[in-house]
């Protein structure tokens, strides 16, 4: 039976609590929401933090302290971001991969974010790539734009990735690609062969993207980070609220919701990293 993979991204860098009161914000805040999420089926953390007046920070102590919080209530796989927010400089966005966690987004192209833009040249993409390597971490191969993934290519060819691959499709960002069907479809067929993939919804594009990707063979992600809503009008409780129907589709498709081991087994990580 086909295991899908659930991330959970609970509080990422622009979502404020103006927007869902229950966004977790302080390490203590986040620890409580991924236990809850991992509780509730969800086998991967996407992690941002926030700095003491709620605001986007790559600090690697707070970073240290929410990963030291989660590793004390639960075994999900933790994926630290280096994507950071806008206006960080790469020095700063790179800077979690240094604590070793067993996997982290690798942004693979420039993208219009709202807007702002967030700038990702082939050579922060070589740095970052390289830096992944050289600490055992496994990257998930953000891709906002079809072009993204051919980038990805030139990354492998030049040796700076490993399999097996993970990538992550970022769809409905505003000024970025929109979630549609068919553009899913392109994007599936240029990846390479046998990699993984997870579907990233922004917005209202969250719940489709979750059924685009059981239908189409590949992995979810839900969480504040992409969409505050449960339904039109209505606001999510909690990030557990948002993975508890993902894992119900999970299971209603007929397929078996992976848990952190498996994920650690299919994707080759290094165990609590």
């Amino acid at each position: 039976m086909r295991k899908v993979m659930i991330t959970c991204a609970v509080t990422g860098a622009e979502t404020t609590r103006e927007q869902n009161p229950a966004l977790p914000i302080t390490p203590e805040e986040i620890a409580q929401s991924a236990y809850e999420a991992w509780e509730a089926g969800a086998s991967i953390l996407h992690l941002h933090v926030r700095d003491e007046a709620g605001q986007p920070t790559q600090d690697l102590a707070v970073f240290r302290q929410a990963i030291e919080l989660i590793r004390r209530k639960c075994d999900l796989v933790i994926e630290t971001t280096t994507g950071g927010a806008v206006g960080m400089t790469p020095a700063e966005r790179l800077q979690p991969v240094t604590l070793k966690p067993e996997m982290a987004s690798l942004d693979c192209g420039t993208v219009n974010f709202g807007d702002e833009y967030i700038v990702n040249t082939l050579p922060i993409m070589r740095e970052f790539a390289q830096a992944m390597r050289d600490h055992g971490v496994r990257p998930t191969l953000e891709c906002f734009d079809l072009s993204h993934i051919y980038a990805s290519h030139v990354l492998i060819k030049e040796g700076l990735l490993d399999g097996p691959l993970h990538y992550g499709l970022v769809m409905n960002v505003p000024g970025g690609v929109k979630y549609e069907v068919d553009v899913l479809d392109l994007f599936l067929r240029k990846l390479p062969a046998g990699a993984n993939w997870t579907v990233m919804g922004i917005g209202r594009a969250s719940l489709p993207a979750v059924f685009g990707a059981l239908g189409m063979g590949g992995h979810v992600r839900v969480g504040f980070e992409d969409n505050v809503f449960y339904s039109k009008g209505v606001l999510a409780k909690s990030n557990a609220e948002l993975v508890e129907r993902c894992k119900r589709l999970v299971l209603e498709a007929g397929f078996e919701v992976a848990r952190p081991d498996d994920v650690r087994e299919m994707l080759k990580l290094r165990k609590n990293g």
